[in-house]
């Protein structure tokens, strides 16, 4: 039995303040570490975006550590502070414990250098991205890294609290980012119960066993978004990748392109945009080579004009992370105003044990960390369809053309 909801019942308790931006990876897509200033004129495109009412303002980061280097924290930090773009940090953990010590180093570096700066800055800290699903049945199919344990992951997060404690950043959020099919997977509750949000992964391009067509997308996504809910226990739901790729390869009854990009920004972004926390994917994805498929908004020239419109008719796009992003405004504030910007309503709930479908991921295949332990990874949202909360089973599903993205 599918989810019954509306993607206005959805967000209809939402608060009037969220965070809005998009993911950012670390290198651009031939390896090459982003420098400061390489991210302070795409944080800076991004909230100048033409339609977008300057309502861009955040950035998700997968990584805290600076790419080509063992444990020096990400030159994203001082670009997001020059620019007042607040942050969704991250720690890669997918790599093993050595390397977690690394991300870890750097995150006590960020603290030493800018924790008074980041002040208002920080939306929260995400503990890995799609661990779970690498160490899922299907992530291990498609060919993914290890991933983590659930156990690992919660030793992960005592392991950031400790180094936060006392600190400017002590009181903000920790979560994990993961496939939708990973959260209602009953043996990854102990991860649920270590986070304060919850980061959902959700593409319904990639949902090739069930009817995936742009006129369905809605209803997969809100499918999707759903089972998570329903799982979680309560926990905020933040959205922290999904989006429609304007090429690459047909997966199903998907089709890329520019028009159902546009359709999917409008029927799935336009109303949670000011009202959920939205890291959307992605920005920018082609520079310098274009993946299969590409995700971007804009393509690979920086430039504030997107390949498509990015008004929304009925939802106001400029309030909320120019809001979020103030400097007067503390970790503690953030942290408290934020944890009602989730995709959660009393509406949102499922039936026959979350049978609602779903693509997971986005954030990706093949990315370890940039801690100098492995080598320069690629990157592709990947599909993880047909999980059935009841059972807790996974259906296997290996899409064709993943991307040669460098997220990491």
């Amino acid at each position: 039995m599918r989810t019954s909801l509306t993607l206005a019942a959805v967000y209809a308790a939402a608060a009037a303040t969220a965070f809005q931006g998009f993911n950012y990876g670390s290198t651009f897509t031939d390896g090459r570490p982003k420098t400061q200033s390489d991210f302070e004129s795409e944080f800076k495109t991004a909230a100048s975006l033409e339609g977008t009412n300057g309502a861009f303002t955040s950035a998700r980061l997968y990584t805290m550590v600076q790419g080509g280097t063992t444990n020096d924290l990400i030159s994203a930090i001082p670009a997001a502070i020059s620019t007042k773009t607040t942050l969704l940090l991250g720690l890669w953990a997918s790599a093993g414990d050595a390397a977690f010590a690394n991300e870890l180093e750097a995150l006590k570096k960020t603290v030493a250098k800018y924790g008074s700066q980041l002040d208002g800055l920080v939306a929260g800290i995400s503990v890995g991205s799609e661990d779970l699903y690498r160490h899922s049945p299907t992530g291990i199919a498609n060919g993914e890294y290890s991933g983590a344990e659930p156990s690992t992951l919660v030793k992960y997060f005592d392991q950031v609290r400790d180094v936060i404690k006392g600190s400017p950043l002590s009181t903000a959020p920790l979560g994990h980012v993961d496939t939708w099919t990973a959260w209602v997977n009953g043996s990854n509750k102990a991860v649920i119960d270590a986070c304060d949000w919850i980061g959902m992964d959700a593409y319904p391009y990639f949902e090739n066993t069930k009817p995936n067509d742009i006129s369905d997308s809605k209803q997969r996504w809100a499918d999707a978004l759903g089972a998570t809910q329903g799982a979680v226990g309560g926990k905020p739901v933040w959205v922290t990748e999904t989006g429609w790729p304007v090429s690459g390869k047909t997966v199903g009854a998907a089709v890329p392109s520019l028009e159902n990009a546009k359709k999917f920004w409008d029927d799935v972004g336009c109303p949670m945009f000011g009202k959920t926390n939205v890291w959307w994917y992605t920005f920018q994805d082609s520079s310098p080579t274009t993946p299969n498929p590409s995700f971007g908004v804009i393509g690979s020239t920086l430039t504030t004009k997107p390949l498509y419109d990015l008004s929304c008719d009925k939802a106001g796009t400029g309030s909320s992370s120019s809001a979020s992003a103030s400097p007067t405004t503390t970790v503690a504030t953030t942290a408290s105003s934020q944890a009602n910007g989730t995709a959660s309503s009393a509406a949102a709930t499922t039936t026959g044990g979350g049978s609602g479908s779903g693509s997971g991921s986005g954030s990706g295949i093949n990315r370890p960390g940039t801690n100098a332990t492995v080598g320069v990874p690629t990157t592709a949202p990947t599909a993880v369809v047909g999980s059935n909360a009841a059972t807790t089973s996974f259906s296997i599903a290996i899409v064709a053309g993943m991307i040669a993205l460098a997220m990491f």
